[in-house]
């Protein structure tokens, strides 16, 4: 026998388990960039956010021409007048609204099972989805807030009262209505992962983030103490420069409970929604 006859053949196929073998697990930027491209491939999503940023900048315009107090000067200008609560309320409903359709229409699709069979790390895909989920709606969020300041300045300087970003309250406030849309965003998604219905999940999304703050009030402490605790009153606490007056009867949220607000309903809702997909079956 040769030593040619006793070699293996150099230009065998590889089978089917080796091919697998050799195909390098999924990492975390993979998965991110992989739900980039679902996020940007739907055509509803660019309108429905440039739809969403046009009417926060017409309510800011129309709130600012409507109060004449700060058509009279910088003195009498308010952050508020710049982030009505018509325009910022409408900015939380559609955030948390994409938030949820991100991840319960994976699973109306029967998308979801495909995704876990290509990465079993269930809980890496969720915050996958909440980082791209994040970084989409702090642009929108940005866009919208940076451009209702500037909407009402451009207003206000017309009447010689403008006031710039170092006016009281004015940067605070912008920040808080920058981050108010990722931050209801990623409670809707949190809240999709928990109850992956989509009509019960978009239902109990409005609930939490719009109807909830409605039923209590500020008048006895533990109402009081609900209300601060929820997103629309805390973003409400932040985008005004005003405390309570000398003779009011309630209970105002400070403005570090409010942050932190802003910090915990995200952080909990993501959290608990990635303890959850580890532990049961899609």
């Amino acid at each position: 026998m040769t030593t040619t006859e006793m070699t293996a053949p150099a230009s065998e196929p590889p089978t089917a388990s080796a091919t697998r073998l050799s195909v390098p697990p999924a990492r975390f930027r993979d998965l991110v960039a992989a739900e980039w491209i679902k996020a940007r491939s739907l055509r509803s999503t660019p309108w429905t956010l440039a739809l969403t940023v046009l009417f926060v900048l017409g309510s800011a315009a129309v709130a600012t021409w409507s109060d004449a107090a700060a058509l009279s000067g910088p003195a009498a200008f308010l952050p508020f007048d710049a982030y009505p609560p018509a325009g910022y309320w409408t900015l939380i409903l559609v955030a948390g609204s994409m938030g949820t359709l991100t991840v319960v229409s994976e699973y109306g699709s029967g998308l979801i099972r495909t995704t876990t069979v290509a990465v079993p790390a269930r809980g890496s895909v969720v915050l996958a989805k909440a980082v791209v989920t994040a970084a989409l709606w702090t642009a929108v969020g940005t866009a919208a807030s940076t451009g209702s300041f500037l909407v009402s300045q451009a207003i206000l300087d017309g009447h010689h009262a403008g006031v710039p970003i170092t006016h009281p309250g004015v940067f605070r406030a912008l920040a808080a209505s920058a981050l108010l849309a990722p931050v209801s965003a990623l409670v809707g998604l949190g809240l999709g992962v928990l109850l992956r219905h989509a009509a019960g999940t978009m239902v109990t999304c409005v609930f939490v983030l719009l109807m909830l703050p409605l039923m209590f009030s500020e008048s006895s402490r533990w109402s009081a103490d609900v209300r601060h605790a929820l997103v629309a009153s805390a973003w409400k606490r932040l985008v005004q420069n005003w405390g309570p007056g000398p003779d009011s009867l309630g209970y105002t949220a400070t403005v570090t409970g409010s942050w932190i607000v802003y910090t915990l309903w995200p952080l909990v809702t993501v959290a608990l929604a990635v303890l959850v997909v580890r532990r049961r079956d899609v």
